[in-house]
C-alpha cells in the first residue's frame, strides 16, 4: 500500500492545522484536494511521474528533517526499537522519558 493509499484510512482524525509537511509519497491530486477543502496548505514535493510539478514552500519543507531525526534518535533506544512493553500506555511513556533524555542532552 502506498503511502497516500493509507494517509486515506486516517484522514479524517487529521488535527487543525495550517501546513501538513509530507514527503513524495503522499503526492496524488485527490490528498492534495482534500488537504485544501480541510483549510490544510500542503507543503509536499512532486513526484518525479508529475507532468507539471505542483509548487511548495521548499524553505518549509527542508525543516523536516528535524522531526525524521528525532524519530532516528527515539530508535537508538532499544526499548523503544523493539518495543518491548505490551501495553500501550507503558510503551507511550518510555517515549516520553526517552524524549525528555534526548531534549535535555
Amino acid at each position: 500500500m502506498s503511502d497516500h493509499k493509507g494517509a486515506s484510512l486516517v484522514f479524517d482524525a487529521l488535527p487543525s492545522a495550517k501546513t501538513l509537511i509530507a514527503d513524495r509519497g503522499y503526492d496524488s491530486a485527490w490528498f492534495r484536494e482534500a488537504l485544501v477543502a480541510k483549510g490544510i496548505e500542503p507543503c509536499i514535493p512532486s513526484s518525479r511521474s508529475r507532468r507539471i510539478p505542483s509548487p511548495y514552500d521548499k524553505m518549509l519543507y527542508r525543516q523536516r528533517h528535524k522531526v525524521e531525526n528525532l524519530f532516528a534518535r527515539l530508535k537508538d533506544r532499544r526499548r523503544i526499537a523493539t518495543r518491548y512493553d505490551r501495553c500501550a500506555h507503558t510503551f507511550f511513556s518510555a517515549i516520553c522519558i526517552a524524549a525528555a533524555v534526548i531534549f535535555w542532552l
